[in-house]
């Protein structure tokens, strides 16, 4: 049977950004099976032997709780189940000094759900026929947000400002505030902080900044930090939640070792909560219960914090150095290649100036020598305009040993000076 598709049934079944490069990926891997290949794209967290036994010791504490049957038999509410939330709301205000009230947390099925109900919410068609926008102050950013809009028009990214070391062969990408208009017609803001895929912080100063733009129309601002502080913490430099009427602070614990369960933690103003949780009550009910009781455990303890920033945080922060390492090793110093600065996440993020071929054409190169990495372009969603820097940048993955990292980076290193050298920048 062929199904007949409505528009939204249409855009919802198509693959967007990495979704549809792991498919390719996939079809590789199968393709050449007993191939070696050094797999440098991937998103799932490392399992860490001292994090699974912390999940693995919240589950035990659980199953011979007497509890366990209301979690895992009885359907609970929508915002969330309550001693998550509690636990949630006792170590911000311990660890942050905020005070909330148990209606300002909801508790979501993922971070990926989270921002659909957000960008669903507050982005596209009013009853007026205005279209509200979505805009992402700093582009790259989370190649999830470009699946998320029901009206696809409606998300709109902002090219940044580049901020570039050519002798240390680093740059970091700034926001542009030339380039960021917020009036009316915007409904929401979204950003990442740290950032997947570059790893960027934005510094308080510009996440005030934004806020301050925002604030006279009361448009919300969501920051993800699922790569951020209390958990998972990784951060490799300071990057405090802020807190105002219309920032909304989103955590998920994918990243700390839980992205099987799917939990997202929205933290705000009551009045948007109120709104997400309407919305996700219509969508699923609500999140499972049995993730969220063991995270209440982990995060009441204590023990998720800590060994977020004792374990987690020090794992990828090593293997961050050890590619950074490797690369100024392996690539010529007369190339115009340059890392962003490792501020954050579970990636590198490599941009070749002035490269010779396409990123997907690059990644197609590297696929030869057995080695996959993600192309840049996918990281770009919302962006109107044809920007050739969004051709020419790669992630790289930090989850791979460090044999294959040193290795993948050397192969890397060939390839690129190679194409270089056959096509020096200028020439082409």
């Amino acid at each position: 049977m062929e199904p007949a598709l409505t528009q939204i049934g249409v855009q919802m079944s198509q693959l967007t950004g990495v979704r549809a490069i792991m498919k390719d990926i996939i079809a590789t891997l199968e393709a050449h099976q007993g191939a070696t290949f050094i797999n440098l794209s991937a998103g799932n967290p490392v399992i860490l032997p001292e994090i699974e036994q912390l999940w693995r010791d919240c589950t035990l504490d659980l199953l011979h709780s007497s509890e366990y049957g209301q979690v895992v038999c009885r359907y609970g509410i929508s915002q969330g189940y309550e001693p998550l939330i509690e636990a949630v709301i006792t170590d911000f205000g311990h660890r942050y000094g905020v005070q909330l009230s148990g209606r300002q947390v909801l508790i979501t099925p993922g971070s990926q759900a989270l921002y659909f109900l957000a960008a669903n919410v507050f982005g596209g068609y009013t009853h007026a026929g205005q279209l509200k926008e979505i805009v992402l102050p700093l582009s790259p950013d989370y190649t999830g947000y470009g699946g998320i809009c029901l009206a696809p028009e409606a998300l709109r990214a902002c090219k940044p400002y580049l901020e570039v070391d050519e002798a240390g062969h680093r740059f970091k990408y700034r926001p542009d505030f030339s380039q960021l208009q917020i009036d009316a017609g915007t409904g929401c803001l979204i950003f990442s902080r740290p950032c997947n895929p570059t790893g960027n912080v934005l510094c308080e100063a510009e996440v005030q900044k934004i806020t301050d733009l925002a604030t006279p129309f009361s448009i919300p601002i969501f920051v993800d930090a699922a790569y951020g502080p209390p958990y998972p913490a990784l951060n490799y430099t300071p990057a405090t939640p802020l807190w105002g009427d219309n920032l909304i602070h989103c955590l998920s614990l994918s990243k700390a070792g839980l992205p099987g369960e799917r939990i997202g933690i929205a933290i705000g103003d009551e009045r948007v909560i109120q709104v997400l949780e309407a919305f996700q009550t219509n969508v699923c009910i609500h999140s499972g219960r049995y993730g969220q009781a063991i995270a209440a455990r982990a995060i009441r303890s204590g023990a998720l914090a800590t060994l977020s920033e004792q374990v987690i945080r020090p794992y990828y922060f090593r293997k961050l150095q050890l590619l950074e390492t490797t690369l100024s090793e392996h690539l010529p110093d007369d190339l115009p290649w340059f890392l962003h600065r490792g501020e954050g996440a579970i990636f590198a993020w490599l941009w070749l100036r002035d490269l010779p071929i396409s990123d997907w054409e690059l990644y197609q190169r590297l696929k030869q020598v057995g080695v996959i990495v993600v192309p840049g372009q996918s990281f770009f969603p919302g962006l109107k305009m044809d920007w050739p820097h969004s051709r020419q940048c790669l992630r790289i993955s930090l989850t791979a040993s460090d044999a294959d990292i040193e290795t993948g980076m050397g192969r890397l290193a060939a390839t690129v000076t190679e194409i270089y050298r056959a096509s020096p920048p200028g020439e082409g």
